[in-house]
């Protein structure tokens, strides 16, 4: 199994009472009052901090991701940590996931195209091309893009970029979106025909179809558990199983919180705080931001509907805020405890889920530096060599991560 450092970057110091004096966290939170942009920049260091750390831990990739406007994860340059990353990881066998840069908001997409391939190169090809949608704050309410054309920009521009990796010659593209009269781009991946694509979702029938039409990696994305994707993951298998493919563990994502520490009760000790701070404070977002009419196709939206799913959804977040440090673990939402507890945990997670490409938050809400270091460390020394070999007797190869690390097993520096 591959195993990947997800990082999203959030402010890890928002006054005890924020989410009583302000409505969301996202979109309108007022920057002059909660933030001083000297302290974000000291966020911003031990962000690529920790990913370097982890990468020299022996994770075989590290993970950043795209938003704007918010305090719950505040990477609006997506690539401008990745090229920090790529550069700082060039002796170090680990994929750049870039989870990545959102397609539709970015005008033209060829500069997707132009930026991954320059990371590519700077890496030595070991980059994972993420393509997301784009969540309805950042793309809707921030950068304006109209909720019922988001996906057909999205599937515009996911072509064009594909094409232009892959042209020999310099091409025309007249789109209903993007019109362009002279493609030709420099540079190129060194990846070919083009990096290891992984299309983020939460759920949307259409976007398992989407990759599977295109044969990509679908990478779930949650908060809250294994036991609440079960049902999300089981239905995507049963759709891949219906569309004609072969249910490779590799095909699938899954991003889990995962807190380490000596026992069991030294990490409430260690986490607990934190993990309150991330769902009470970070996830502070009114339900209407979620799901502005459009941004859901309708396929997906009956789909939802019909299953329960999304009402489920809803009530778990007016639940978030009554939770205990104990609830959250209970329910998996953080797989969290002593060495033994979190592997035990977190091996069976990943089997029910048949996945394959395993994302870890290690870095949760408010975690001082320090503490995250310790989180990366347990996890890589004592964690990490216990999930490796989860799908090797079933003979798969890992078909969505770049060809020169798909057999590597890094190991961690000792010292590090």
């Amino acid at each position: 199994m591959q195993v990947s450092m997800f990082h999203l970057m959030p402010h890890r110091e928002l006054p005890d009472d924020f989410e009583q004096r302000y409505s969301s966290v996202w979109v309108d939170p007022p920057w002059w009052e909660l933030a001083d942009a000297r302290r974000v920049g000291q966020y911003y260091n031990w962000t690529l901090d920790e990913l370097t750390y982890a990468a020299k831990m022996g994770l075989d990739g590290v993970c950043v991701n795209e938003h704007h406007q918010n305090a719950y994860g505040f990477m609006p340059g997506p690539n401008l940590m990745g090229a920090a990353l790529a550069r700082a990881t060039n002796d170090l066998n680990t994929a750049i996931v870039q989870m990545g840069s959102t397609l539709p908001t970015t005008n033209p997409p060829i500069r997707v195209a132009e930026e991954y391939a320059m990371l590519d190169c700077i890496s030595g090809g070991r980059l994972v091309a993420g393509m997301p949608l784009g969540s309805p704050m950042d793309a809707n309410q921030v950068y304006g893009i109209t909720p019922i054309e988001q996906r057909e920009r999205y599937y515009e521009a996911h072509d064009l970029i594909l094409k232009a990796w892959q042209s020999r010659e310099m091409f025309a593209w007249n789109g209903k979106y993007q019109q362009l009269g002279k493609v030709n781009l420099w540079p190129r991946p060194i990846q070919q025909p083009y990096p290891p694509v992984w299309v983020p979702g939460t759920g949307s029938y259409s976007t398992w179809e989407f990759s599977a039409r295109h044969d990509h990696c679908y990478c779930y994305l949650s908060y809250f558990g294994a036991q609440a994707a079960l049902q999300v993951m089981n239905g995507f298998w049963s759709f891949v199983e219906d569309y004609g493919l072969k249910k490779n563990p590799y095909r699938a994502g899954f991003l889990q919180l995962v807190a380490v520490s000596e026992t069991d009760e030294r990490a409430e000790l260690d986490y607990a705080e934190h993990v309150k701070y991330f769902y009470n404070k970070c996830l502070h977002i009114p339900p209407h931001y979620f799901g502005p009419p459009g941004h859901q196709d309708y396929r997906s939206l009956e789909k939802g509907i019909r299953s329960g799913f999304a009402n489920k959804m809803q009530e778990e977040l007016g639940r978030l805020k009554q939770y205990s440090y104990r609830d959250f673990v209970d329910n998996q939402f953080v797989i969290a405890g002593s060495p033994a507890t979190v592997r035990e945990q977190l091996r069976q997670a990943a089997k029910d889920l048949r996945v394959g490409n395993l994302m870890v938050l290690l870095h949760i809400g408010s975690m001082p530096h320090h503490l995250t270091i310790k989180n990366i460390s347990m996890f890589a020394t004592e964690v990490l060599p216990y999930l490796r070999d989860l799908w090797d007797d079933e003979g798969w190869e890992n078909e969505w991560f770049p060809e020169r690390l798909r057999m590597i097993r890094q190991p961690a520096a000792a010292g590090s």
